[in-house]
């Protein structure tokens, strides 16, 4: 191990309800995740010093603080990127209280993305920007080319082309997340499984993507407490180590556009993150007892199976197929809680909250004797991730 790896402990985790219409602010839903967290800790928050988030959220620090009687923060930041920002924010706090500048930082996020502003929508405003953004997606909208779905539809196109995946390979991940969720009394579709054959009537999206490909939309909040490993020792929960925590944008990186590169059925910037996470904490994908990966659609997380080196490249179908793999039990269980197809979409900030679980020991899909989790943030665009330990 080398450099952050192991010198912050994740000591709490907290979570709203997850729902379609969740009838409160932003604001009051990042303050409900947050005090559960901090709760969780065995802590107050006159104790937490420092907050991180994503720029996408709207709750300010400053507004936070004021809500939660936060008496002083020595350390605020914020990660660009959507979804690519949600382990990135456990890597900044990890930072802050690995290096002294802060002693118990709070990792957040919290939306109504489903009662309000729904990201799978059409956007014309984002080619108005004035600025680099609006130049990049001012190629791509003209083109029809302006949803996530089918922007991720391109890839997913190219990726089948390239390694004969199918449609049914990618629906054995929805169900994977459905099977979990199901057992899941917080997931929105509790006691909901569904089979690949729902999956492949489910109505198409965007060719090759069916609905039941596509995560749903959610309202709710996460919030994730990281502190330094000494002070851990002395806290309420079992710590959870931060063994790798790692960011990455690749060449010629777009906003879930990047077709100006030779390959376009891999994730590079996954790739980069993986390689940083496996020198950081000296542990391969094969030492991982469970992956939490990204699942805002299913073709990205074949992909991030080549990329992190679960399997070679083109391999991700035959790994997916094997009857039982993804399964708690199987040779990789994967989200656990359900993953964003079946749990909630928190911009992967649930995700991270159910690697701390398997830690501890306390997931509803319990996986024996976990003891290294690998969680990824989102794909399509500059990611991150983080490798997780007891």
């Amino acid at each position: 191990m080398s450099g952050l790896s192991g010198q912050a402990s994740v000591v709490g985790i907290g979570a709203t309800d997850f729902s379609k219409d969740s009838g409160r602010s932003e604001l009051r839903l990042a303050s409900e995740a947050i005090r559960l967290a901090v709760e969780d800790a065995g802590l107050t928050p006159a104790d937490v010093d420092g907050l991180v988030s994503f720029t996408m959220d709207t709750n300010m620090e400053i507004a936070i603080a004021r809500a939660l009687d936060i008496p002083e923060l020595k350390y605020f930041s914020r990660i660009h990127y959507g979804g690519g920002a949600a382990c990135a924010t456990v890597q900044q706090a990890a930072i802050a209280v690995a290096t002294g500048v802060a002693d118990v930082v709070v990792a957040y996020r919290a939306f109504n993305e489903r009662s309000g502003k729904r990201f799978g929508q059409v956007d014309t405003g984002l080619v108005k920007r004035v600025d680099s953004g609006g130049a990049d997606y001012a190629f791509s909208y003209p083109h029809g080319l302006s949803t996530p779905a089918g922007t991720v539809a391109m890839m997913a196109q190219r990726y089948m082309y390239e390694y004969g995946a199918t449609s049914e390979d990618f629906g054995r991940i929805a169900v994977t997340d459905r099977k979990h969720a199901a057992n899941n009394p917080n997931a929105f579709f509790h006691g909901k499984p569904i089979t690949l054959e729902d999956h492949q009537n489910s109505r198409m999206i965007a060719d090759p993507l069916h609905l039941l490909d596509c995560c749903q939309e959610s309202d709710g909040g996460i919030a994730i407490v990281v502190t330094s490993a000494e002070r851990a020792k002395d806290l309420k929960q079992k710590p959870v180590s931060i063994l790798g925590a790692a960011q990455g944008s690749a060449r010629d990186q777009f906003m879930m556009m990047s077709y100006y590169r030779p390959d376009l059925a891999c994730i590079p910037e996954m790739g980069l993150v993986g390689r940083q996470l496996w020198e950081q904490s000296g542990l391969s994908a094969q030492d991982m007892d469970v992956a939490v990966l990204y699942d805002h659609f299913t073709p990205y997380v074949l992909m991030q199976l080549e990329d992190l080196g679960f399997c070679g490249r083109g391999e991700a179908k035959d790994f997916v197929r094997e009857p039982g793999a993804l399964e708690v039990g199987g040779k990789l269980p994967l989200n656990t809680h359900g993953g964003q197809l079946g749990e909630a979409y928190i911009h992967g900030m649930n995700g991270i909250a159910e690697g701390v679980r398997q830690i501890r020991g306390t997931s509803v899909n319990q996986v024996d004797d976990a003891a290294r989790v690998l969680v990824t943030a989102g794909t399509g665009v500059p990611t991150s991730g983080l490798v997780l330990g007891d």
